[in-house]
């Protein structure tokens, strides 16, 4: 796979997994049992909470919408993803690459705002439960939710546009499955000083986000505490579990894949692309089996649905 020998780089190519290029037949077996468990998880979350009317509270809004953003990151990645491992089809044109970049990163960014939405659900659940349904009322969640999902959309519509100003002289080898905005602009030959400092300036929003989560689960915990009952606190801890695991399995490929792109001068590529990987396949796949195991409202209506289809 060289580099273009034109003035100007007319297909990026992605890699699949170094050094196991012959085993990409067999490594695409476990990668599509993985999208199609995640596609399908997702879709019954969807399924389960539009059906029931039950679920039709402020909890299970944003969990509708971070099982929609796991969907936007799985379909956004499918394809690259597949043609590498099935067909061993590396090529990419540029334009193709800017728009899967804008949706990855922009259904990123849409799971960080939900998960911080989320906290926020549960500190006003835990600390305010007489007045929780009169603060979080349906159309206060569908103006957060809308004002977020557009948050997201804004911070990474000028990615595309400010990778199409760049040029691509020489190199044209990225470093993973399919593009990210971090990854791409390496590539240019021209002066890529805007995309660093507007691609930081996006990072420092999702770091904030998760400052803000640590912040609620702080007020979280000093409510708990104050609690006299050791049933009761087990009882308002228990309800976090479930986001507690969905932030941990978001957070830490992604914080993991920015330190090695931004400091690790000597990291091996089978280690990032492992990281890479698992950033995008593992939420996905996650997120329904923890909510579905942790959260007694989901998982019996799942079962129910699966054991007395018939039953309304």
């Amino acid at each position: 796979m060289s580099a273009s020998n034109s003035s100007e780089v007319q297909l990026f190519l992605l890699i699949g997994i170094p050094g196991l290029e012959h085993a990409h037949i067999w490594i695409s077996i476990p990668i599509c049992l993985m999208y199609l468990v995640a596609i399908m998880g997702n879709s019954t979350i969807l399924f389960i909470i539009r059906t029931e009317p039950s679920l039709h509270e402020p909890m299970y809004y944003f969990l509708a919408l971070l099982a929609i953003s796991d969907l936007g990151l799985s379909f956004s990645s499918l394809p690259t993803m597949l043609r590498i491992f099935l067909f061993n089809s590396m090529g990419i044109s540029p334009n193709a690459c800017f728009a899967q970049e804008f949706f990855i990163h922009g259904f990123t960014v849409m799971e960080s705002s939900m998960l911080l939405a989320m906290s926020l659900d549960r500190f006003l659940a835990i600390h305010n439960p007489l007045r929780y349904s009169s603060l979080l009322t349906s159309d206060r969640v569908a103006k957060m939710c809308l004002i977020l999902a557009i948050r997201s959309i804004l911070l990474v519509l000028p990615f595309p546009f400010t990778l199409r100003r760049l040029k691509y002289c020489q190199k044209n080898l990225l470093s993973h499955s399919y593009c990210l905005h971090q990854d791409t602009m390496k590539l240019a030959c021209s002066d890529n000083k805007i995309n660093v400092i507007y691609g930081f300036f996006v990072a420092l929003c999702t770091m904030l986000d998760l400052a803000l989560f640590f912040l609620s689960y702080m007020l979280i915990l000093k409510t708990v505490l104050s609690i006299a009952s050791l049933a009761e606190r087990l009882r308002a801890l228990n309800t976090c579990v479930s986001h507690i695991c969905a932030v941990l399995i978001f957070y830490v490929p992604i914080i993991t894949l920015a330190a090695m792109h931004r400091f690790a001068k000597h990291k091996s590529p089978l280690v990032v692309i492992l990281v890479a990987d698992i950033f995008l396949l593992f939420p996905p796949l996650m997120n329904p089996i923890v909510y579905c195991v942790k959260t007694r409202q989901i998982r019996e209506k799942v079962l129910g649905k699966l054991f007395n289809p018939c039953k309304r």
